[in-house]
């Protein structure tokens, strides 16, 4: 949860009355937190904005898309090694359903390079991550590299 997600969801409710914010379980990835901690933390995050539903979901975007009648997904775009696999996904989404259609965001230049892995390498060496994710999210990162 970086500022980098909060300012793509911000911009997505300029365009969009909802926005779905989805923690996808992903048994390829391992991730820091749980879902439950991540579900908590982006929760958190979003607590001031309207119009966000925060859920996880274990499969297929597409599929939770058309189960919603969610007719876009909205994807971030850092650089161009993000659209290689983006643009695959985004196809292979319209593939699987016609009614779902993606749409590419880029990040304010203020985040535009910023990652969750590089975000951790920093506190790993107990770089200051202050300025990168809120307070509440660098607490619970670094208490997690202090087990």
């Amino acid at each position: 949860m970086t500022y980098g997600h909060l300012d793509l969801i911000k911009r997505a409710l300029s365009i969009f009355d909802e926005v779905y914010v989805i923690i996808a379980v992903n048994a390829v990835k391992q991730t820091m937190f749980t879902v439950a901690e991540r579900l908590d933390m982006m929760k958190r995050a979003c607590s001031s904005l309207g119009g966000v539903v925060i859920d996880s979901l274990e499969g297929l975007t597409v599929e939770y898309a058309v189960q919603k009648k969610i007719r876009t997904i909205i994807r971030g775009l850092r650089a161009t090694s993000d659209f290689d696999y983006e643009f695959q996904m985004a196809l292979t989404n319209r593939k699987l359903s016609k009614q779902v259609d993606t749409v590419f965001l880029m990040p304010s230049e203020n985040h535009f390079y910023l990652s969750s892995r590089l975000i951790k390498e920093i506190a790993a060496s107990k770089g200051d991550i202050s300025s990168y994710v809120p307070e509440f999210v660098a607490k619970k990162i670094y208490a997690k590299l202090a087990v």
